[in-house]
């Protein structure tokens, strides 16, 4: 980590004697935060709060700390099965491998219960945590610490689980977590000894996210809806129509992703034969107009997108990517063989843009029985670290 000497001087003397400081662990908070800002990587940022307990204190505290979900790039997580841990037996740890786009070269390795992957269904990841069923019992689990939550027991067992998501990091007030089925979205008010139910009258949620406070879902046709938490659970469609009255045709697996104050729609489009040729087209949903509309999107100027194989994995968007090294308008998507491949956005179809990507690599989507490669934010990035 370079610190020019300049700034670490001009910004320590205006706050005390250079000649207090006790060593690097009593550096003030506000030159800390000056570093903070400096840092182009979420593995960096993570090795900065675990320096040591004042620099942590420091890195929660400080004030912007949504700001690293936009202007950093999520880590891919992949299994690491060239990894072998000396714990043998009933507990013994499954090694998950972070590799950070901004700096490739550098990854993060962190274990959790290898029994979770053998026996428990993968049904999504929210908030830095990933979620699995196994029966009737829910596992939330931090994904960087190994750390896990058992809500209570469903009422009911299904073997489809279409979303699985929190509203909010686990230690924070009214958090609650979704699980829609084919028939139900159960809720559970992290904390509580019971979930609630809502039964679905037409087509199970694919996803739900938040938008500015507001949470939005997507059914399997498309249909938009606002999603009420309390008192009771309340789904409320809103209507949409799409630009020029044309739905979008030939897509598999469309996916909302928020952009700042966008709520935007992907689609995978299928217009040309075999999929390696197909290309992404994105929609933005203007809400100022009643009803609604989609409106179609030929850039995406600054931002960059990441989404995963899995359709319960949320996508995640980042502005400016060139600022670590990625390049805008463009998708980056997970592959098995490769960490993960690139193609423009809302452009004719290409191959892979990212010359270090094989040809022929696929973006496709499907909900996945076991645990695959996804893109994943630290869940301290959304604590408060109380």
């Amino acid at each position: 980590m370079n610190i020019p000497g300049k700034l670490l001087v001009t910004s320590v003397s205006k706050h005390l004697d250079v000649a207090t400081l006790q060593g690097w662990a009593y550096l003030p908070d506000c030159l800390l935060h000056s570093i903070v800002a400096m840092l182009h990587s979420s593995l960096d940022l993570v090795a900065f709060a675990a320096t040591c307990r004042s620099w942590r204190v420091a890195f929660f505290a400080y004030p912007s700390k949504s700001a690293f979900r936009t202007l950093c790039p999520p880590l891919l997580v992949r299994q690491n099965l060239g990894i072998q841990t000396p714990i043998s037996g009933p507990h013994n740890r499954h090694t998950l491998k972070f590799i950070d786009p901004s700096n490739p070269k550098i990854n993060r390795h962190c274990r959790i219960r290898e029994e979770i992957l053998l026996e428990f269904r993968y049904a999504g990841s929210s908030y830095g945590h990933l979620i699995f069923f196994h029966n009737k019992d829910c596992l939330v689990v931090d994904a960087f610490s190994g750390a896990e939550v058992s809500p209570p027991r469903l009422p009911s067992v299904t073997e489809l689980y279409y979303c699985s998501t929190l509203t909010g990091p686990l230690a924070s007030p009214n958090s609650h977590l979704l699980v829609s089925t084919e028939s139900s979205l159960f809720d559970w008010l992290v904390g509580s000894d019971s979930w609630s139910e809502l039964k679905f009258s037409n087509v199970p949620i694919k996803q739900i996210v938040e938008l500015d406070g507001q949470f939005i879902a997507m059914d399997d046709h498309m249909k938009i809806y606002t999603l009420q938490l309390a008192p009771k659970l309340v789904l409320q469609e809103l209507p949409a129509e799409w630009c020029h009255g044309k739905t979008p045709r030939q897509c598999l697996k469309p996916w909302l992703v928020v952009c700042h104050d966008m709520l935007l729609m992907g689609c995978y489009d299928l217009r040309f034969p075999f999929q390696r040729s197909a290309f992404c087209t994105l929609h933005l949903l203007d809400m100022s107009i009643n009803p609604a509309k989609w409106m179609e999107m030929k850039k995406l100027n600054n931002w960059a997108l990441f989404v995963a194989a899995d359709t319960r994995d949320p996508p995640f968007s980042c502005i400016n990517p060139e600022r670590w090294g990625g390049r805008s308008n463009c998708l980056y998507y997970t592959q098995g063989s490769q960490p993960w491949g690139v193609r423009w956005l809302c452009n004719e179809p290409d191959l892979a843009k990212d010359p270090s990507t094989g040809r022929d690599l696929m973006f496709t989507r499907n909900m996945l029985r076991q645990l695959q490669s996804l893109w994943v934010y630290p869940s301290m990035f959304y604590s408060n670290g109380q």
